[in-house]
């Protein structure tokens, strides 16, 4: 087995590893789904928080302490230490979509990344329990989705141009200067759908839509992403192009069509 660094695991490790542990998350986040007495606070920023995102990110943390002492910790509801680029990290939304997760809407899922020293994310998984889909992939290995306990190699789509394409978004908050040009654009392609969060970038990552893309994102709601859609064959970038997923926002695209929407963005 291959290895990614003088790391004593390998990626078959890890990604066995974020499996288990997404195991472990969709234990706590179902049983506490759709429960009356589920406890929901507000962060600083004014969105929700459940008592199910707390039990769900801890119960990963102290299960990565266990198996990966070594490695670091990024998580939306414990925060993120200092990276200063010698350590492996992990990087955990414990529930992704929690504004459904608390009205009863069953799309939503744990995301789990891990990012090797170089800044690149080699291995994700999603798990969407109530969907009952979970997608994973690891550098140099495909991406794949289980449904019905049926595991299957999935790829992004192969249509070429704007104006025959799926567009997924989540919203029009946070476009700044090119809400008007992102609007305008719908009307110029194919069709546009309101999947939101994570399900439109695995959407991406299965073929069923062409780009889809989000002006506004943590970290945690992207590493699993990238992994994903990357190794389907497509690309994860922010809203200028930037690969990876370290900028504000994301764009999940087939690959072929990322220039024409960057372009179509920015209004010229």
């Amino acid at each position: 087995m291959n290895k990614i660094s003088s790391r004593e695991f390998d990626l078959a490790d890890d990604l066995n590893l974020a499996i288990e542990l997404a195991d472990i998350a969709d234990a706590i986040s179902l049983a506490r789904y759709q429960a009356l007495d589920l406890v929901i606070e507000t962060k600083p920023d004014l969105t929700p928080v459940t008592d199910a995102d707390k039990a769900v990110e801890s119960a990963i943390r102290s299960e990565l302490a266990r198996r990966r002492p070594n490695d670091l910790i990024v998580g939306e509801e414990f925060g993120r230490p200092d990276l200063d680029g010698d350590n492996y990290y992990w990087v955990i939304d414990p529930i992704d979509g929690t504004k459904n997760y608390l009205r009863g809407v069953p799309a939503w899922a744990t995301l789990i990344g891990l990012v090797n020293p170089a800044n690149e994310v080699v291995a994700g998984v999603v798990s969407a329990p109530a969907l009952g889909r979970r997608w994973h992939a690891a550098l140099g290995s495909g991406a794949f989705v289980k449904f019905n306990n049926e595991s299957k190699k999935i790829s992004v789509s192969k249509v070429a141009k704007l104006s025959d394409a799926s567009l997924a978004y989540s919203d029009l908050v946070g476009w700044g200067n090119k809400r008007s040009a992102f609007i305008d654009l719908q009307e110029h392609v194919w069709r546009t759908r309101g999947h939101g969060d994570f399900w439109a970038h695995m959407l991406v990552a299965e073929g069923a839509v062409d780009i889809s893309v989000e002006p506004t994102l943590a970290l945690w709601d992207m590493a699993a992403l990238d992994i994903i859609v990357r190794e389907a064959g497509g690309t994860f970038t922010d809203l200028s192009g930037k690969p990876g997923p370290h900028g504000a926002g994301a764009i999940s695209s087939n690959g072929k069509l990322l220039a024409e929407f960057i372009t179509a963005i920015a209004g010229k």
